[in-house]
This record gives C-alpha cells, structure tokens and sequence, in this order.
C-alpha cells in the first residue's frame, strides 16, 4: 500500500502532468463516449505503477508510456469485437463555421488525419509533435531509434499525402 507521502508526490506529478493524459485522450478518443473511461483507466494505471516509477527517466517520459500503452490496450480490447458502421461521406469533411481562424483549421484538417493512423504511429506523431527526440520516442514506445525515425518519415509523409487531397 501506498503511504500518504507517495500520495501527495504522486498526486504532484500528476497534477503537472495532466495534459498529456487529455493529448492521449484526445488523439485516440476524441469525440468517443468512452474517453473519460479510458481517462480513468490511465489514472489507475498510473496509480497502480507508481511505486515502480524509480526516476531513471524524466516522470513525462514514464507518464505517456502507461497513458499510451493503456490506450492501445484499449484499443486492441475493442478491436476484438468487429465493428459494424458504415462511414458516409460527411465523416472525413470538417464543418465550415464563420470567422474560423486559418490555424485552428490547419489543425483540425491535422488531427482528422492523425486519425486515419494506426495506434501505434498515433502514438510515434503525438510525442514527436510534443518535440520528444527520437530517442525518447523510442524508450516510450519499445521501438528501436532507427524503426521510429523511418515510421516517422513515412507517418510524415502520409500525413502531407492526405492534407494535400483535403485542401
């Protein structure tokens, strides 16, 4: 059991740290009505990892490797059970509202083609999109440095390919 010290340096880190629970969140659950469940998966998680946390690496670092590998767990539990929805057309077009700033619409044509990746690459962009170096990437996600530098090329390159047939 975790003693009252743990809990409040636990509840510290993770109070400075809450935003990249809603980042995983987001570019996984976005808009699903299961994003605040998984939200609360994370925490538990993390909760439950905590006293394993021995600070060899920076506590973002440790963080988003549960909150990813939580997501994608999600996700795989999920994919178990086959899916029957018909996507139309309206699903891949973003509503156009009045005034709307060009670069909030650059960034929702953005994450609409985050979307279309698999968990994994979502992943590799949202930390490289955090401005995590390769090598960070690579800790979080179990993936060597050289595999996470050529998915990110091609998850780049993909990316261009879709927000250039968006436009």
């Amino acid at each position: 059991m975790i003693n009252g010290d743990y809990k409040e340096e636990f509840l510290q880190h993770i109070n400075g740290n809450t935003g990249i629970i809603h980042r995983v969140c987001n570019i996984y659950f976005n808009g699903s009505p299961e994003r605040e469940d998984v939200f609360q998966e994370i925490l538990y998680q993390l909760w439950k990892s905590y006293p394993a946390f021995k600070g060899n690496s920076k506590f973002s670092t440790w963080m988003y490797r549960i909150a990813l590998n939580t997501a994608i767990t999600h996700i795989k539990k999920k994919a178990r059970i086959p899916r029957r929805e018909e996507l139309n057309e309206t699903y891949h077009q973003l509503p156009e509202s009045i005034g709307e700033d060009h670069k909030e619409m650059n960034m929702r044509l953005l994450y609409t083609a985050i979307d279309t990746l698999s968990p994994i690459d979502k992943a590799i962009i949202l930390l490289y999109l955090e401005d995590y170096s390769y090598e960070e990437i690579a800790l979080i996600t179990g993936l060597t440095k050289t595999n996470t530098s050529v998915r990110l090329v091609r998850i780049k390159r993909k990316l261009e390919e879709q927000l250039r047939n968006s436009i």
